[in-house]
């Protein structure tokens, strides 16, 4: 089923909403074959993955190949799996042709669409969540404790030990006007991006959504979102 009036169309794929560039590569996908050492960075779509991206780039090659950040954009360096954009090579292609080790890989496929070979080779999935703790971060007063923190449990749930200047040097590195400036990792060199209409990075504001709903759409938004979270005590929070 597809979706008219739209820029991109829409196509309801296994009951899931998606576009064609997220099903046009669908079997080389499904049958993608995980290592045991990939990580996942598995989100919903604009819920911080770039971020997490760099932040799990710059931990595990930083140091040892930092031409690397200034030469390869991130979307070469962390392939985002199911995307087909013809442009550049698919994200099936470029995860099996990455040197590093261990393969960074981005999806925002719901569980029931992740390849079964990331669960039969036991690889680690990290998710990453933007606008709870952003505003925060970037003050270095995160709501969920000091940044350096989040890094130490990230270290820790991946094995990594990284020095105090390397966090440091990293905490900077991805704060969201450094990386929106960056074009390593604003996606401003994939000609699919129309930065005109709008740029990957906006605005990096937790909050900033009372600019577009009305009072009458966030009652609404706030009844349906009761309805359909009431069986889980996951609470989020959207302003500070």
């Amino acid at each position: 089923k597809k979706e008219k009036k739209n820029i991109l169309p829409k196509v309801i794929f296994s009951g899931v909403s998606v576009v064609y560039y997220f099903t046009d590569n669908w079997e080389k996908v499904k049958n993608f074959q995980a290592r045991p050492d990939d990580i996942l960075i598995a989100t919903y779509p604009k819920a911080g993955t770039t971020w997490v991206s760099y932040i799990l780039d710059l931990l595990y090659f930083g140091k040892d190949d930092p031409e690397c950040q200034t030469s390869q954009p991130i979307y070469m360096r962390v392939p985002f799996l199911e995307s087909c954009f013809k442009v550049i090579p698919s994200g099936t292609e470029l995860a099996d042709n990455l040197t590093t080790s261990p393969h960074l890989i981005k999806t925002h496929l719901p569980v029931q669409l992740v390849p079964k070979s990331f669960w039969e080779q036991n690889s680690k999935p990290a998710q990453g969540d933007w606008n709870t703790f952003l505003q925060k971060f970037m003050e270095g007063k995160n709501v969920f404790g000091p940044w350096y923190d989040h890094v130490e449990r990230l270290c820790s749930f991946l094995g990594l030990s990284i020095s105090v200047e390397e966090r440091e040097k990293i905490t900077k590195g991805v704060q969201f006007d450094a990386m929106k400036q960056n074009k390593m990792t604003n996606y401003s060199t994939i000609p699919v991006m129309d930065f005109k209409i709008s740029p990957l990075m906006r605005k990096g504001k937790v909050g900033d959504w009372k600019s577009h709903f009305t009072v009458a759409q966030n009652e609404q938004f706030d009844e349906v979102y009761k309805q359909k979270m009431k069986n889980t005590t996951v609470k989020f929070r959207t302003e500070i």
